[in-house]
């Protein structure tokens, strides 16, 4: 999945010349966490509501109400922005991107294009819901973790058996990590099959790999096999 089609856009900027109180406002008015700063419409620098907030926290020491909002009418942005922006470029898997937050420990970065311009903004709320896309949450079914041995065909065959008890798959997702040598993890999101099967359908399963839990949303019931 490309940045590109989750990312928050059209972007909404602010120029480096508008006032932190104005910054503020639009941050308000537009329920957002982070600004990319133009000048001249081209990027020099983000500014965050946490910025804004130890802004003013530092300068609201000896300053009463009056003299605070005056304080924040008169501050330029550019006086408080972030200079050195971290950006990713639209073409950019969401992996890649959620990599680069983690590596900087940002909630949040301009997206550019091939040009350098400002073509959206990803956070960490648009990586919750591609995340939920791709598992199929919405679909309100079942999802079963198992560490299954990894040779040719293993998935196919779990697949199956949840078919065979008239299952519809919505996402399959495997890795490596944190499995046993030779093995992976699995997770897999499935749907209509019917609630008095699944005590049944999971036996057959523990047949074929270790199962680490069942979670069925819509009865928010939970099995856990394996608690290490």
């Amino acid at each position: 999945m490309l940045v590109r089609y989750w990312m928050s856009k059209p972007a909404i900027t602010v120029e480096k010349t508008q006032t932190m109180q104005q910054a503020m406002a639009l941050i308000k008015e537009k329920r957002i966490r982070l600004l990319p700063v133009t000048d001249n419409n081209q990027l020099c620098g983000v500014v965050s509501d946490r910025d804004l907030k130890r802004s003013s926290a530092s300068d609201a020491t000896s300053l009463d109400v009056h003299e605070l909002l005056y304080l924040i009418s008169k501050i330029k942005v550019a006086e408080i922005m972030t200079r050195e922006v971290i950006t990713m470029h639209q073409d950019w898997t969401m992996e890649e991107a959620a990599d680069l937050m983690l590596l900087h420990k940002i909630s949040g970065a301009p997206v550019v294009d091939d040009d350098g311009a400002i073509s959206g903004v990803i956070t960490q709320s648009d990586m919750f819901r591609a995340t939920l896309y791709l598992t199929g949450l919405k679909k309100r079914g079942f999802q079963i973790s198992l560490i299954l041995e990894d040779t040719p065909g293993s998935i196919m065959e779990i697949a199956n058996v949840i078919r065979q008890f008239g299952g519809r798959i919505a996402s399959i997702l495997s890795t490596y990590e944190r499995a046993p040598s030779g093995y992976r993890n699995v997770y897999l999101r499935f749907y209509e099959v019917s609630r008095d099967r699944i005590d049944e359908m999971t036996e057959i399963l523990k047949q074929k790999a270790k199962l680490r839990y069942l979670v069925d949303h819509r009865e928010n019931r939970r099995m856990v096999f394996d608690k290490h």
